[in-house]
């Protein structure tokens, strides 16, 4: 391709996308498509001859875009939000362009340097305090696995690194933490088995006095507490671990404490919200996501270390040809995680700060947080609708319940019902089970989301209820 081809349609996908931030609300959130249908419209085998860009554009508009998921629509209110912003989209295109592979400071120092400025601006925006330092991951599965790695060789002494040891080694974490943990422990060789679930309060926060229970018969039995996963709002319902009392017990127990604030940890730029992580002095490690409700499209998740020392001694391999004159001066992000090839992920994240201010960034989820207690106040006050779980920030857990009917009757109804408000593609809710019951899941975070998609939202779901109950 050359320079003018490439000029064309590089202005040509610009102009899409700026009327793609404009239109997204006149797509389906979700396609209506079963399993292989684009597939079914795609060729079995690769070009052998190179193809015209206005080809390739057709196709993305007539058979991808077809297929595709609108994350950034107004009407989404499923799983998380997973932002993105015009500014984060710029940063992106500079990004991609100029292709850097970011793994030490020689080899893109603005990278780096951008990266540690910016992760620090993030320390300051949500209130961690001075002395946690840290690292842009991809995501906060890959940051909670540097977490347990970094655990499992703190409490044997880095021996692992160096003999492959490990045996007896226990992680803890409630039993509404992410997923992402299981796949973690097993990943870093604590097995499975060691995985020990701590039962929660009835707002689904971990309870630390049963927390203390297992660390203690697990010592007694011989075991190595080696790591306590918290999280500040869980997938199922934004429920937030009792970090103080849990800090206390792992500093009492010499234990290493990561907190999982993937999507909650962004609505402690709100000083209102500082409250989200008490205690967090204690803390070993922690990350949270801007991709999620910081408007900087993934991937993008922040890790912090309060000793990057032990992360480093973990993580760092050192062959000559890695090794450069400045090692011991920078900080080479190599050594701070899994990857050692490293995107120019700060650029985005910069480009966004930037834009919108903290202010900016802190009205967009105030109001995210107003509408979502706006909306449990609704269910609060219907005589169809009930409240499942407390609502700490933007999630609301509900379900259609006039008190006349049994559990399995009510998840058959509820079912339908989130089945019935997705159809048209208008919204797009998912759901979880809490305590044994089924949820509707109402997460509000999406930049593009109004007041007036909330309350239409409700509409909808009373709507649907008067038809099929």
């Amino acid at each position: 391709m050359d320079k003018e081809t490439f000029r064309k349609y590089g202005h040509e996908f610009v102009d899409w996308i700026a009327d793609y931030f404009d239109n997204v609300r006149k797509y389906p959130v979700r396609p209506n498509l079963k399993p292989g249908d684009i597939k079914s419209q795609l060729p079995d085998n690769p070009p052998m001859e190179s193809q015209d860009m206005s080809v390739i554009w057709k196709d993305f508009q007539d058979i991808i875009l077809p297929g595709m998921t609108h994350w950034q629509h107004p009407g989404w209110f499923a799983f998380f939000p997973a932002n993105n912003s015009p500014a984060s989209v710029l940063g992106e295109i500079l990004t991609a362009g100029i292709g850097a592979q970011c793994m030490v400071w020689e080899t893109s120092p603005a990278a780096a340097e951008l990266e540690e400025v910016v992760v620090d601006w993030l320390r300051q925006m949500i209130g961690l305090p001075e002395g946690l330092k840290g690292v842009i991951q991809d995501t906060a599965s890959t940051a909670t696995l540097s977490a347990l790695v970094t655990a499992r060789e703190v409490a044997t002494g880095f021996s692992c690194n160096e003999k492959g040891l490990l045996q007896g080694l226990r992680v803890y974490a409630s039993k509404e933490a992410h997923s992402s943990i299981e796949k973690g422990v097993k990943i870093a060789g604590y097995g499975r088995e060691n995985l020990r679930y701590i039962n929660t309060d009835e707002n689904y926060a971990m309870r630390p006095d049963l927390l203390e229970k297992a660390i203690v018969d697990d010592i007694e039995a011989g075991y190595i507490p080696a790591c306590v996963i918290a999280t500040i709002g869980t997938t199922s319902s934004t429920a937030i671990d009792p970090l103080q009392e849990i800090g206390l017990l792992c500093r009492k127990y010499d234990i290493w404490l990561h907190v999982d604030a993937a999507m909650t940890g962004s609505a402690a730029i709100l000083e209102e919200n500082r409250g989200l992580i008490p205690g967090a002095d204690k803390i070993d490690s922690f990350v949270f996501n801007p991709h999620k409700w910081l408007l900087t499209n993934f991937d993008c998740s922040v890790f912090f270390v309060r000793n990057p020392e032990h992360l480093i001694k973990t993580m760092s391999v050192n062959p000559e040809y890695l090794k450069t004159s400045r090692d011991t001066e920078v900080n080479n992000y190599r050594d701070w995680g899994i990857q050692l090839g490293r995107r120019f992920r700060a650029l985005k994240l910069w480009f966004v700060i930037r834009e919108y201010g903290v202010q900016g960034l802190r009205e967009i989820i105030r109001n995210h947080i107003k509408w979502a207690h706006d909306f449990a106040g609704w269910i609060d006050s219907s005589e169809e609708f009930e409240l499942l779980a407390p609502v700490s920030t933007n999630l609301v857990c509900f379900r259609w319940n006039n008190g006349k009917r049994d559990d399995e009757e009510l998840e058959k109804i509820n079912r339908l019902l989130l089945q019935k408000i997705n159809e048209p593609g208008e919204v797009y809710l998912t759901h979880t089970t809490l305590s044994g019951n089924y949820a509707i899941r109402m997460s509000i975070g999406q930049r593009t989301t109004l007041k007036e998609d909330v309350e239409r939202t409700w509409q909808i779901i009373n709507e649907v209820s008067n038809l099929i109950v």
